[in-house]
């Protein structure tokens, strides 16, 4: 008897430690390794879930109250150093664990408060994962010619579309460069991890929003920051302002080796994207991008795929 009431009391333990500074129910589907994205949207529908296998499913989890989904994205936010409220309505946050976080207050969507957890693996994806007969998202071929391009010091730019595996493909080909090189990583939110045979030499960046109008760091501060660091390798998580793509081209023509990704479906469109408006890259320094690496996710199945591998020139 005393057995089952220790054990009784460590359940309620730590079902209490979860209400409290977790996130209640879907802390369980956190655990979960087939599951990438974990969505509250109101008190009306279920938790929903995108499963590796599966896609979006529906979960039987619900919160009860709106003002506890409330009081998860404000916990969220109180833990970034972030302020999210009425005047605030949208957070956009990386945790300490690794998730990332996108929450929204009403009336931004008329169910209510939403979170939307974005998981990444503990362990970053590699080249020999994304050849593996598991996943095959590249063939050896495509990942030696990655390999070569990488040791070479060649300028890459990974597009593709949302959740297509840009940042995946980014990370792994990160891990083939030199463990004696210098390296600066440029991000909005972190995403980024490198092995830990690298923390010796790697300097991680990541863009600070204003708080209440002041202290703001965008990324093209820090890219032009990591220009005076003496770095061998610049990766700029995603290119989406136009100054940010001219001092990330000015890198490439001064000598570093420079990686990034954006949002574009194949390699014309990437051609096309950065020779327009807002972007209006002149064609001659466009020659300074070597290879573009396009990544595509077939909805219907949910495979990840490195579409197309092509020379800018």
């Amino acid at each position: 008897m005393p057995k089952d009431g220790e054990e009784k009391k460590n359940i309620l333990s730590n079902i209490l430690m979860h209400e409290l500074v977790g996130f209640g129910v879907a802390d369980f589907m956190l655990e979960d390794k087939n599951l990438e994205e974990i969505v509250f949207h109101g008190t009306e529908s279920p938790i929903t879930v995108y499963h590796k296998k599966y896609g979006w499913v529906r979960s039987n989890a619900y919160f009860e109250k709106e003002e506890y989904i409330r009081n998860i994205a404000e916990s969220i936010g109180r833990r970034v150093g972030r302020t999210i409220d009425i005047s605030n309505p949208v957070l956009d946050a990386h945790m300490p664990t690794g998730e990332r976080i996108s929450a929204t207050l009403p009336p931004i969507s008329d169910r209510g408060t939403t979170i939307t957890i974005r998981k990444f693996r503990k362990n970053p994806w590699t080249i020999v994962h994304f050849i593996s007969p598991e996943n095959k998202t590249l063939n050896k071929h495509a990942a030696a010619l990655l390999w070569l391009c990488v040791q070479y010091e060649l300028n890459i730019l990974v597009a593709g579309g949302t959740g297509s595996g840009k940042t995946s493909i980014l990370n792994a080909i990160s891990q083939l460069f030199p463990v004696n090189q210098h390296i600066i990583t440029i991000e909005e939110i972190r995403e980024l991890t490198l092995p830990k045979y690298f923390n010796w030499n790697w300097i991680p960046l990541v863009e600070r929003k204003s708080v209440g109008g002041r202290g703001e760091v965008p990324i093209l501060d820090l890219v032009v920051a990591s220009l005076r660091m003496r770095p061998d390798r610049i990766i700029v998580g995603e290119v989406r302002r136009a100054k940010e793509s001219e001092v990330m081209f000015e890198a490439m023509k001064t000598g570093h080796s420079v990686y990034g990704t954006m949002h574009a479906d194949n390699a014309r469109q990437v051609y096309r994207r950065l020779t327009s408006p807002p972007f209006s890259i002149q064609a001659i320094d466009l020659e300074s991008l070597d290879l573009i690496v396009v990544q595509r996710r077939d909805r219907r199945t949910g495979l990840r795929r490195t579409y197309e591998i092509a020379s800018s020139k």
